[in-house]
C-alpha cells in the first residue's frame, strides 16, 4: 500500500522547502501542488487573461497540460512541454494562482492529476487542501504554519539572497492578504484537518522542522 504524506498550510510556511528535502531522505515522490497552479497562473498571465474572467479561464482550461516529472533528482513542472520552474516564482504569479485557485474547474483539473500521482507512488504533496480534499485518507497529515512576521522574514531573506530588492512590509501585508484569500475563498479553503498535527515552525531552523515532521510520519506509520 502507498503511503501519502498531506502537508498543508498558509502561503510562506516553507512547506515545498521541507516536502522537497523530507521526501529525498524518505525516498519519497514530491509533488509540489503548489507548483502546479502557479503554472497554470503563469499561463494565464502570459496569454493576458485577467483573473476575474471565469468564462475565459473556463475554456482554456482544456488546452493547458502541465506534468512534473523528476530530473536528476530535481522536480521538473512542464506546462505544455515548457520548463517553466524559473518563471513561477515571482510574487506576482503567486498572488495570480491565490486568485485563479478558487475557480472550480482550475481545481478538479489539478486534483485529478494530483491524485493519480499518489495512487502509484509514495508521495509527499503540499498546498492549501491537501489532507482535506485532494488526498482525505492520506495516512499523515501535517499542517505547518508561522507567525506571518516570520514568514515574511524568510521571504525577504530568500528573495535578497537572489540579488532582488524587496520591502518586508510589503511581502507580509502580501502574505496576510493571501492568508485571508485562502482562508476565505468559497472552493476548497484552507484550513487544518481534523486529524492533522499543528506543527508551528516560528521558532525552528529548517533541521528542527524536518525533524519533528520525521517524528510525526513515523508515528502514524507505526503506531
Amino acid at each position: 500500500m502507498n503511503i501519502n504524506v498531506a502537508i498543508d498550510g498558509p502561503a510562506g510556511a516553507g512547506k515545498s522547502t521541507i516536502a522537497k528535502r523530507l521526501a529525498a531522505e524518505l525516498s519519497y515522490i514530491y509533488v509540489d501542488t503548489g507548483a502546479m497552479y502557479r503554472a497554470m497562473a503563469y499561463y494565464f498571465m502570459k496569454n493576458g487573461i485577467d483573473s476575474t474572467d471565469k468564462e475565459k479561464i473556463d475554456s482554456v482550461c482544456k488546452d493547458i497540460d502541465i506534468t512534473i516529472t523528476h530530473k536528476n533528482g530535481e522536480q521538473v513542472v512542464l506546462l505544455n512541454g515548457e520548463n517553466v520552474n524559473g518563471l513561477i516564482r515571482q510574487e506576482a504569479v503567486g498572488n495570480m494562482a491565490s486568485k485563479v485557485s478558487v475557480y472550480p474547474t482550475v481545481r478538479t483539473k489539478l486534483v485529478d492529476l494530483q491524485r493519480q500521482l499518489a495512487k502509484k507512488e509514495n508521495v509527499i504533496m503540499d498546498g492549501r487542501d491537501i489532507g482535506t480534499v485532494v488526498l482525505p485518507d492520506a495516512q499523515v497529515k501535517i499542517y505547518l504554519t508561522a507567525s506571518s512576521k516570520k514568514r515574511a522574514q524568510r521571504r525577504f531573506d530568500e528573495l535578497c539572497a537572489k540579488g532582488l530588492e524587496c520591502d518586508i512590509d510589503v511581502i507580509e501585508k502580501d502574505i496576510i492578504e493571501r492568508d485571508k484569500q485562502d482562508m476565505n475563498r468559497e472552493v476548497s479553503p484552507l484550513r487544518q484537518a481534523e486529524d492533522a498535527v499543528l506543527l508551528d515552525s516560528s521558532n525552528l531552523d529548517i533541521d528542527g522542522v524536518l525533524s519533528e515532521m520525521k517524528r510525526i510520519i513515523d508515528e502514524k506509520i507505526n503506531k
